[in-house]
């Protein structure tokens, strides 16, 4: 069996297990697994004293986003730039319509964005802001690829709002056409009134940045995810909690599978490894994001929820503002432009906290940010794992080798890092997108236009690979 590429003597992870050996790749795919395979005539890439890892799924990214009066600062070139650096090979990307636009149109305007950009590979979820305009819509979008639903519980203000009404509608449709709800779950008039309250000139003197997670206690999203899992208990539509950011949305999504509803939660990186101290900085402003950051006990719950399962995904919410734009706030908390990159360092703190740091073990990891994502949204078995047949996305880490983050050597269009000057291991030193070199010896070589749309059938699969699947990925 000949092949035109082989990745040699590396740790390879599949859903079925680590094994010290090769991957032959043919075209754009995984043809074999094993040792010592047949290298004549192939391209070698040596990945002794490498782990080789499936590339990673970042479910969770904003790119070139019209939000908070601004517009996030990286786009599909440098977005997908970043998430290869750090070893993502496909992202997803949340397609919101503008103002009087249908489903279809939106979709097509965040396509545009991305075509001709795109160095990995993208699909996008589309965003249900209208539910009376809307609601006879998202059949059409099912059967155009996208099955995957997003509906917000706040941001009145930018005409994203869903009320309950809209969520009890669009979880009966998810039911009804194989298709799955995310939301972002925050109690809208609880928020909007302790917002109310604290939007004072003296108040705002005497605490800047630090109200914006005194005005978010955790009750603020634990009661929102209730009652969305209320609804999808009533419905029997599938749900997916973004961002979840609380130990006690953990223990709600823990209670609610036990009793068979069907719903699932992604955690992003950052509430796994920073908390909301970060406000007392003197520049604490720049990390204001939604949900806000919160309590190590909040992290310490979010780490065992990965562990034991209720927690599926760990994704990053990239939404990357500059420092100039951060500052538009000018002492108004209520005026910061939320959100933080993130993509380029997803999988090294992912790595660096989580494994090197005891939370979870490589093939742990490879699940959450990899498999399971994959599953979920679609996307398998062409993504998320390393197989005979999948797509050859890969990355190449080595086990402890650090490097500084360092927003001047970084690939995001971000001028600042939540993370500058940590050291972090699991930078990607090879990324590898459907069999093609992406990233070599930490740099980026790829060309921008390269990424493709990846129409999908059906989500909202389980998290975890049954023994079925693994059984059948080991042979």
């Amino acid at each position: 069996m000949s092949f035109d590429r082989v990745i040699r003597h590396g740790r390879v992870v599949t859903p079925g297990g680590s094994f010290t050996g090769d991957v032959g790749i043919r075209g754009e795919k995984i043809a074999a697994l094993g040792a010592d395979l047949d290298c004549e005539g192939a391209d070698v890439i040596d990945a002794t004293d490498h782990y080789v890892i499936p590339g990673v799924l970042d479910v969770h990214v904003h790119l070139a986003l019209p939000f908070c009066g601004t517009v996030s600062s990286d786009d599909y070139r440098t977005g997908t730039r970043a998430g290869a650096r750090g070893g993502v090979t496909t992202i997803i990307d949340f397609a919101i319509p503008y103002a009087g636009e249908s489903l279809s149109e939106a979709a097509d305007n965040w396509l545009a964005k991305a075509d001709g950009e795109a160095l990995i590979d993208y699909t996008f979820h589309i965003c249900v802001t209208r539910w009376d305009d809307h609601r006879d819509q998202i059949k059409a979008m099912v059967d155009r690829g996208f099955p995957t639903f997003k509906e917000f519980m706040i941001y009145a203000s930018e005409g994203w709002q869903s009320d309950d009404r809209a969520l009890f509608g669009t979880l009966e449709k998810m039911r009804e056409y194989g298709a799955m709800l995310l939301v972002h779950a925050e109690s809208s008039r609880v928020l909007d009134e302790l917002i109310a309250r604290h939007h004072t000139p003296e108040l705002m003197q005497r605490y800047g940045a630090r109200l914006h997670p005194m005005t978010r206690p955790n009750f603020v999203e634990a009661e929102a995810i209730q009652r969305a899992v209320c609804w999808c208990e009533a419905t029997g539509g599938p749900l997916y909690i973004v961002h979840m950011s609380t130990g006690e949305g953990a223990d709600i999504i823990r209670s609610a599978q036990h009793r068979g509803v069907p719903v699932l939660a992604e955690t992003c990186v950052q509430y796994l490894v920073l908390d909301d101290s970060v406000f007392e900085r003197e520049d604490g402003h720049l990390f204001a994001c939604c949900p806000q950051l919160k309590k190590p006990k909040d992290m310490a719950r979010l780490w065992d929820g990965l562990r034991h399962g209720e927690v599926s995904v760990i994704s990053t919410d990239t939404c990357t503002f500059t420092r100039v734009q951060k500052a538009m706030w000018e002492g108004d908390w209520t005026k910061i432009p939320m959100g933080m990159p993130g993509l380029e360092t997803l999988l090294p703190l992912t790595y660096t906290r989580g494994v090197l740091g005891g939370h979870l073990t490589l093939e742990e990891m490879c699940t959450k940010l990899s498999t399971n994502p994959a599953r979920i949204m679609g996307l398998a078995p062409r993504k998320g794992g390393i197989t005979v047949g999948a797509d050859a996305d890969l990355a190449i880490i080595h086990p402890t080798k650090t490097h500084r983050v360092d927003p001047a050597t970084m690939e995001t269009n971000a001028d600042w890092s939540p993370y500058e000057g940590w050291e972090l291991a699991g930078f990607s030193r090879t990324t590898l997108s459907r069999g093609e070199v992406i990233v070599d010896e930490y740099r980026v070589v790829g060309r921008e236009g390269r990424g493709q749309w990846l129409p999908r059938i059906t989500a909202g699969q389980p998290a975890e690979p049954t023994t079925k699947d693994i059984a059948g990925a080991a042979a």
